[in-house]
């Protein structure tokens, strides 16, 4: 036998669902896509950079982005600017050749020891020995060129960066640096290709 409560029910839902389906809603209109209005918005404010490789429009700038910073015409925070100078006279790749100091770096991974100038990064060095090192921006905005020093300690007490714009006091700190920004202040051994 057939439970009317059932039946009626059933036919009671079935109904709703079919006036529901066919009702006209209540007419608010969709709102546009803005979303590449967004991110053309943010690209224009990333500062463009003069090479071919990936990464060219790396968010950061280092150095020179804080100079870049300051509008024309507008005055910079005291110091700023001086500190972006002070910055800029101690580039180690600006010490003469004939005055720069030799150091003796393993690249662990390559299973070679070469001779490379403190006015010479790392990255550098590597090519020139024929290596085919990993990198993208050379301006030390990303972490493509990375390596480890394994000799123990802050990465800082073996060589300086010039630029680092990814690396911070903890990864510095385990021994991680950028090939392509790092000059060698002393011998060490590295492990290309190692990101923290």
């Amino acid at each position: 036998m057939v439970d009317p409560l059932g039946v009626g029910l059933g036919l009671t839902l079935t109904v709703t669902v079919v006036i529901l389906h066919f009702s006209q809603g209540t007419e608010r209109p969709i709102p546009d896509d803005i979303s590449q209005q967004v991110i053309e918005g943010r690209a224009a404010t990333v500062r463009e950079t003069e090479f071919p490789e990936p990464m060219n429009r790396a968010i950061g700038g280092g150095v020179s982005a804080t100079a870049a910073a300051v509008p024309a015409g507008e005055a910079a925070v005291e110091g700023e600017l001086d500190e972006v100078a002070v910055e800029t006279e101690q580039d180690p790749a600006a010490i003469p050749d004939e005055e720069a100091e030799t150091f003796e770096i393993e690249y662990l991974k390559e299973g070679e020891t070469l001779a490379v100038a403190e006015n010479q990064t790392i990255l550098e060095a590597g090519e020139e020995a024929g290596w085919e090192l990993p990198y993208a921006c050379r301006e030390g905005q990303c972490i493509s060129c990375s390596g480890r020093v394994t000799d123990g300690g802050n990465s800082e007490e073996y060589l300086t960066h010039f630029t680092n714009g990814m690396l911070g006091d903890p990864e510095l700190d385990d021994g991680y640096s950028l090939t392509c920004v790092a000059y060698p202040t002393s011998d060490l051994t590295i492990e290309t290709g190692e990101s923290p």
